[in-house]
């Protein structure tokens, strides 16, 4: 990976107004609110609800579960489906703040980033005196798992843009589709946040029998039947393909690097998003060890 500039970094103005909703693992009522961080804190969970009010960081190696949703930490310390929130964040570019909740998830809400989105800008957003490196890469980054594939190429843009190619299969009521997207706060906020969550009515089915979205009903997210969205209509004819970038912009900002390029993804998920995110923290590890050269010493 090369460096390509800096920027400064950015957190928000003030504690937001809380957002609360139910949460869609659990069933329980949760509450959580944005509030700012000191430069180079990155995002930080902050559990309220348990004594001496734990934190962990958004840190791909406190990664420890990606079943269907992106888990941080174990025990009862963990804080779990934190992609939505880590996307809202990483796609109004907030590098530092703490998220307090008093759950062991963030409330569902209607399954997009809107919500969270909403919150951070109430709050407001404001630059901050410490620089963040803005990286990308000279040759492809590409990972491969079964039939999914994620890559990160070279692109001339000012900003990422991620590809996804949603496919599953002959006979699903999902049709395959696909959407690019430029990752920048304005775009962010109207073209990918409002994309929601969405699943099959068979894996709904078998996710209630274990006991997992008790009170969380087909108006709340996406669910397909035979015959497409049960209940419920789409806000963009290709939202899948839409939430899949939201979750990739989310999994990807575990990573803790500013990435710059065009990331194309076939298939992929959660599992593969965080594997990506180490990949690019692998490599940008041995880059950060090497003493800068003298002229970006004093670019910075």
């Amino acid at each position: 990976m090369i460096k390509l500039s800096h920027r400064r970094q950015r957190t928000i103005c003030r504690p937001s107004a809380s957002v609360t909703g139910v949460g869609f693992i659990s069933g329980a009522d949760v509450t959580m609110r944005f509030c700012p961080a000191p430069a180079d804190t990155g995002v930080v969970f902050v559990r309220t609800d348990l004594k001496g009010t734990p934190q962990i960081r958004a840190d791909v190696d406190l990664v420890s579960g990606t079943n269907r949703r992106t888990t941080l930490g174990t025990g009862p310390k963990a804080v779990t489906l934190v992609e939505h929130v880590l996307s809202a964040l990483a796609g109004m570019r907030v590098d530092n703040c703490r998220v307090e909740l008093d759950g062991g998830e963030p409330p569902g809400l209607d399954g997009s980033a809107c919500g969270f989105v909403e919150a951070i800008l109430d709050a407001g957003i404001m630059p901050q005196e410490a620089r963040k490196s803005v990286w990308t890469v000279e040759e492809p980054i590409q990972l491969r798992d079964g039939g999914a594939t994620l890559a990160l190429h070279p692109d001339h843009g000012e900003d990422l843009k991620v590809s996804y190619l949603l496919d599953f299969g002959a006979g699903s009521p999902i049709d395959r589709q696909m959407h690019t997207q430029v990752i920048n706060p304005g775009e962010y906020a109207t073209e990918i946040a409002p994309c929601r969550t969405f699943l099959l009515e068979t894996e709904a089915d078998a996710l209630r029998q274990s006991g997992i979205g008790s009170r969380t009903t087909v108006k709340n997210l996406l669910v397909f039947g035979s015959r497409g969205p049960i209940d419920n209509s789409l806000r963009f004819a290709n939202e899948p393909a839409r939430h899949k970038i939201l979750d990739i912009v989310g999994d990807l900002a575990l990573c803790g690097l500013d990435v710059r390029g065009h990331i194309v993804a076939y298939r992929s998920g959660h599992p593969l998003n965080t594997l990506f995110a180490r990949k690019l923290s692998d490599q940008f590890a041995p880059i950060n060890a090497r003493p800068q050269a003298d002229c970006f010493r004093r670019a910075a």
